[in-house]
This record gives structure tokens, C-alpha cells and sequence, in this order.
């Protein structure tokens, strides 16, 4: 399958966020990643269910949510309401990561797991054959434009390894700090899908960078 690129909403202009769904759905992108900050779980706080619900209305792109809340079990049936196809839910804010991944698929949607910079990949030997979708984190998650952690490249590649040798058809997706300078190695460690945020949306040509971002992941 080819490699998808999905960029994070979070790094768009508030402002003018119609007119940034559009260039999106315009171009060359896969997803949209949407990033839903509680300000308890991550120190910051993004956008909540009526932006959320506003992006769905001019979307023709899979929604990729990513909840860094705590407590996300409150909220599945609200984000597959807002139409959201894919929901990531952080391994540290699930006591019951099991259940919580059931409960996404009974909504219809994707089941995603989020790993901080410091959870170990093995934590998820026990249910990757139930999860769609790990998101690795390759920044400390609560901020856009932070710099790249180099440790990720392992981390995929121990995750591709977990994969394949538990016969899952779990994709990887790593987010935080993917360039042009980082997506070729990602993608050759084992990475399915590439967040990019501020690299798109504060890039001159946003569409450009999208289309040869894409290019570079599936050369």
C-alpha cells in the first residue's frame, strides 16, 4: 500500500481554517489529523468538539483523531458522532487499553494507540493484533514545531518487528517533527503514515509540499 500523508490541523490557521481544510482536500494529502488536547493530559489545550464538527462538514478525507485527554472512554461515542474514522487513544491514559479499543471499533471507526517518546513498544505485545493504528510519538506531545527525537527510527523498527511477527496488519504513524529531511528514513524503518504539521502549513506552498512530501515517502 502507498504511504499516506496526514496533515495536523493543530498547525493550520485558526483563523482561516476553511479556507485550510480545502488546500487539504485539494491536494495531495491522505487524512486530516486532528488533534484534541484536554490541557490535564498534554499542558496544552487545542480545539474541542465544535471545531471538530465544523472540520467534518468540509472534509472528504479520512479524519484521523488523536485524543490526548484523559479518560477517553467518556467520549467515543462523541467522536464517532462528529465523524471521525480513525480515533487514537494514548496507551498512558487507558487503564483498561482492551476495552477501550472495543469500544471504538463497536462505533465503527478505526481503534488507534498513541506511544509517548518514553513507552516502551513492548507494552503493546498483548493487544496489536486488536489496534488498526499506533501513533509514535517522535516529539513530546502538547506543542506543534518541536524538534524530531532520533530515537523513533529504533522504536519503528522494533514496532515493524512486533507487527510482522504477530501477524497484525497494524499501521505505524509517527507524529511530531516529520521533513523532508526525516520521512524517507521513516518510511524505510517501517512507518505507514506521516503527520506533518508546521512543515506543511508554514511552508510557502503548501500544496507543493504536500505532493513532494508524498513523492519522497513512496520513492
Amino acid at each position: 500500500m502507498s504511504k499516506l500523508i496526514a496533515p495536523s490541523i493543530l498547525a493550520a490557521d485558526f483563523a482561516n481554517l476553511q479556507r485550510d481544510i480545502e488546500m487539504v482536500n485539494k491536494s495531495d494529502a491522505d487524512w486530516f489529523h486532528i488533534d484534541i488536547m484536554d490541557g490535564v493530559f498534554v499542558p496544552n489545550i487545542s480545539f474541542g468538539m465544535p471545531v471538530l464538527d465544523a472540520i467534518s462538514k468540509h472534509a472528504n478525507k479520512t479524519i484521523d483523531v488523536h485524543l490526548m485527554i484523559v479518560d477517553p472512554d467518556r467520549y467515543i461515542k462523541t467522536f464517532a458522532a462528529l465523524g471521525s474514522n480513525v480515533l487514537t487513544v494514548h496507551y498512558e491514559a487507558c487503564t483498561h487499553l482492551h476495552r477501550t479499543l472495543q469500544a471504538i471499533k463497536a462505533e465503527g471507526m478505526k481503534a488507534g494507540v498513541a506511544l509517548n517518546p518514553h513507552t516502551n513498544i513492548n507494552l503493546l505485545e498483548d493487544t496489536i493484533t486488536d489496534i488498526d493504528l499506533v501513533c509514535l510519538m517522535s516529539v513530546n506531545p502538547g506543542f506543534g514545531g518541536q524538534s524530531f527525537i532520533e530515537n523513533t527510527y529504533s522504536k519503528v523498527e522494533q514496532l515493524k518487528e512486533l507487527i510482522t511477527r504477530k501477524s497484525a496488519s497494524t499501521l505505524i504513524e509517527i507524529d511530531g517533527g516529520v521533513t523532508n529531511k526525516n520521512a524517507k528514513q521513516l518510511v524505510d524503518a517501517g512507518a505507514d503514515v506521516l503527520v506533518a504539521g508546521s512543515y506543511v502549513f508554514k511552508s510557502t506552498n503548501q500544496m507543493d509540499t504536500i505532493k513532494n512530501l508524498k513523492a519522497l515517502a513512496n520513492s
